[in-house]
C-alpha cells in the first residue's frame, strides 16, 4: 500500500517556509544594492558638473598653480630625459681602485612596500614590457647562451642542478655549448619579459670598441660634451672624451654605451643641457656632493656591471625599483640586458622603467640613432666565450722561495662593479699599513705590457696590443719605482714592480690581481676558475673570504696574516 502525502497547504511545509524567507532576503538585498549604486552615480555626476567638491582647498590650489621642480624645468628641451626622483636606492659603492678591506655598508632607506603594477598600468605600457606567467606543469625548453654554466642556470631557474637535463651530455664544469637544448622544470611563476634588449659585447669593453674614437665622435656630434672638461682627482683637468675613455678602460665598460646613456638622459652629446639638474648630473643619478661627468660614469658603471656580472655569477635574479618593488627576471635573459635593466630600475619605478626600455622612443631608439643596431654590430664579436676557452697556464705572482700572505678571497675586480674576480696578496713586511716594500711582484704569465700607470700594470697575453681582446692580467697597487714600462714583453716570473698602496684607496701594501677575457672580467670561481701554480681559487660565504686549494692543501684568506694564510711558490 502506498502511503499518502499530507493534503495540508504547501505554505505550512517547513522547507517551503525557508525558501520563502530566502526569497524575501534576496529582494531586500537587491533593493539595498540598487539604492547604494544610485547614490554613487548621483555623487559622481555632481562631482563632474562641479556641484560637489570632494577635495580640499589645498588640492584645489595645486590644480590651479602646479609647483615646478627646478631640476625638471626644461625636460621638454631634452629628448627622452627621464623625470628625476627625490631619492635613489642606495648602491654599495667602492671608489675607483679601492680594495674592500672592510665591508661596504649600504645606506638604509625607509620605503613603503610597493604593490605590483595594476592591470590598468600594464595596459598603458608597451606590450613587450608585460610580465610573463609560465604554465605550471610545462617544462621550459632553454637554449644555452654563451657563458652559461649548470650551477648558474639552476639559480636563475630556481631548480636543482641535477634537475636540468639535455639530449646531449652536460659538462660538470666549464661552459655549456651555445645553442644546446636543455629541459628545465618550471618553478618561476611570474617574471619580467624575456625579450633580450642589448648584447653583451656592447656592454663590456669588448673587441667591438677597437678603433672607436670618442673625441672624433663628439666633435662630429657638436654638442655640449665635445668641449666639456672637468678636474678629476689625481689626474688633473680632463676633457669629456678622456673621462669616458678612462672609465671605459678601467671599468671594462663599452664607451658607446656610456655615450648613448649620456645622450638619452641629458642630451649632452648633440645638444646643450638647459636644466640645472641635467648640467650637474648628465646620467640622471643625483649625487649631491659629487656632481660632474666622472662621478656619474663611475656610479653608472658600478650599477650596470653589478647587474651584468651578478647575472653571470648567479648572485642577481631580480631588479629592484625606486619604490621598493622587486621583480624576478626571466631566466633566459642575457647579461647585457640585465645590466641595462639594473641601471634604469635604480632610477625609476616600474612604469617609467618599462617605457625607458621598451617604448619606441626609449633608450634603444637613441642608441640606434647614434650607432646603429647593436645586435647587428654584435654579430661580428660574439660569443665572448666559446665552450673550449681555457685559462692559460699561470704562476703565483711573486718570486720563488718568498712567502706572501693570501689576504682577500674573490672580490670586486675594480671599484663598485660587483664581480668576484680579484685576489689579494700581501708581501712579507715588518710594518703594517702603507709603507715601501722591496719585494717583487712578478708576471703570472707571458705577454705584452700595454698599460703602466697610476699603480696599474696590464699584461696583454695575446700580444696584439689591445686590452679588449683575449686574456689580460691586471696588476693593481704596483709602485711607481721600478714599475715595468709600456711596450715591454714579459715572461712568466719576470719582475713587474713592487707592491704598494698606489692606484686607489688601500689600508695596506698589497697586490690586487684580476683577469679579463675579450674585455669581460672573469670571476675567480666558476667555469674559468683562477688557477696559479696549481692553486685554485674558491669563494667563501662571508664578505672577502675565500680559499686557495691545491690537492689536499688549503690556504685560507686572512688579512691578519696568520700562518694558515701563508703561500709561496
Amino acid at each position: 500500500m502506498v502511503a499518502q502525502r499530507s493534503t495540508r497547504s504547501a505554505i505550512h511545509d517547513p522547507r517551503d517556509k525557508r525558501l520563502g524567507k530566502l526569497r524575501r532576503k534576496r529582494q531586500q538585498l537587491t533593493l539595498g544594492i540598487a539604492f547604494v549604486l544610485t547614490l554613487i552615480v548621483v555623487a559622481v555626476g555632481l562631482k563632474l558638473t562641479g556641484l560637489l567638491d570632494l577635495g580640499s582647498g589645498v588640492a584645489e590650489a595645486q590644480a590651479i598653480e602646479p609647483q615646478v621642480d627646478e631640476r625638471n624645468d626644461s625636460v621638454e628641451a631634452n629628448i627622452n630625459l627621464p623625470q628625476p626622483q627625490e631619492t635613489i636606492p642606495a648602491v654599495a659603492m667602492v671608489p675607483e681602485g679601492l680594495e674592500e678591506s672592510e665591508p661596504v655598508q649600504e645606506v638604509e632607506e625607509t620605503l613603503v612596500t610597493a604593490e605590483p603594477p595594476s592591470a590598468n598600468v600594464m595596459q598603458s605600457l608597451p606590450t613587450q614590457a608585460h610580465l610573463i606567467q609560465y604554465e605550471e606543469n610545462a617544462p621550459i625548453l632553454y637554449y644555452a647562451q654563451s657563458g652559461d654554466s649548470i650551477g648558474v642556470l639552476a639559480v636563475r631557474f630556481g631548480v636543482e642542478a641535477a634537475e636540468i637535463t639535455s639530449t646531449s651530455p652536460l659538462p660538470e664544469e666549464g661552459f655549456i655549448p651555445e645553442g644546446q637544448l636543455l629541459l628545465i622544470p618550471n618553478r618561476l611563476g611570474q617574471t619580467s619579459s624575456n625579450l633580450k634588449l642589448f648584447p653583451d659585447s656592447e656592454v663590456v669593453n669588448s673587441p667591438s670598441s677597437i678603433g672607436f674614437d670618442t673625441q672624433a665622435f663628439l666633435d662630429e656630434a657638436g654638442g655640449y660634451l665635445a668641449g666639456y672638461s672637468e678636474t678629476v682627482y689625481a689626474f688633473g683637468r680632463m676633457r669629456g672624451s678622456e673621462i669616458i675613455d678612462k672609465v671605459a678602460r678601467e671599468f671594462a665598460i663599452h664607451p658607446r654605451l656610456l655615450l648613448a646613456l649620456i645622450e638619452y638622459q641629458s642630451g649632452w652629446v648633440y645638444g646643450d643641457p638647459i636644466s640645472k639638474f641635467a648640467r650637474s648630473y648628465p646620467l640622471g643619478i643625483e649625487l649631491p656632493d659629487t656632481p660632474g661627468l666622472y662621478h656619474q660614469l663611475v656610479k653608472a658603471a658600478g650599477i650596470i656591471e653589478s647587474g651584468y656580472y651578478g647575472w653571470r655569477e648567479g648572485t642577481v635574479v631580480t631588479v629592484n625599483f625606486k619604490d621598493g618593488w622587486e621583480l624576478r627576471l626571466a631566466a633566459d635573459l642575457n647579461c647585457g640586458t640585465v645590466g641595462l635593466m639594473s641601471f634604469f630600475s635604480s632610477l625609476n619605478q616600474f612604469e617609467d622603467w618599462s617605457r625607458n626600455l621598451y617604448s619606441e622612443n626609449g633608450f634603444l631608439a637613441t642608441y640606434e640613432k647614434m650607432f646603429g643596431d647593436p645586435w647587428i654590430i654584435a654579430q661580428a664579436y660574439e660569443p665572448i666565450f666559446t665552450p673550449h676557452v681555457l685559462q692559460p697556464e699561470l704562476i703565483l705572482p711573486f718570486e720563488e722561495g718568498i712567502t706572501w700572505t693570501y689576504t682577500v678571497g674573490p672580490h670586486a675586480a675594480w671599484g663598485a662593479a660587483a664581480v668576484r674576480a680579484a685576489l689579494d696578496f700581501s708581501p712579507p713586511s715588518a710594518e703594517p699599513g702603507c709603507g715601501e716594500n722591496w719585494s717583487w711582484v712578478t708576471s703570472a704569465g707571458s705577454g705584452l705590457v700595454v698599460r703602466s700607470e697610476a699603480g696599474t700594470v696590464v699584461v696583454d697575453m695575446d700580444g696584439d696590443g689591445h686590452e679588449q681582446t683575449g686574456w689580460n692580467i691586471i696588476y693593481l697597487h704596483v709602485a711607481t719605482a721600478h714599475r715595468v714600462p709600456v711596450g715591454t714583453w714579459v715572461e712568466a716570473g719576470d719582475r713587474i714592480g713592487h707592491p704598494s698602496c698606489e692606484g686607489g684607496i688601500s689600508t695596506g701594501t698589497h697586490l690586487h690581481i684580476v683577469r679579463r677575457y675579450n674585455g669581460e672580467w672573469v670571476p675567480a670561481e666558476g667555469p674559468l676558475s683562477f688557477v696559479m701554480s696549481g692553486w685554485k681559487a674558491k669563494s667563501g660565504s662571508q664578505y672577502l673570504s675565500g680559499w686557495l686549494v691545491k690537492g689536499d692543501e688549503v690556504v685560507k684568506a686572512n688579512t691578519l696574516g696568520p700562518s694558515s694564510a701563508h703561500i709561496h711558490r
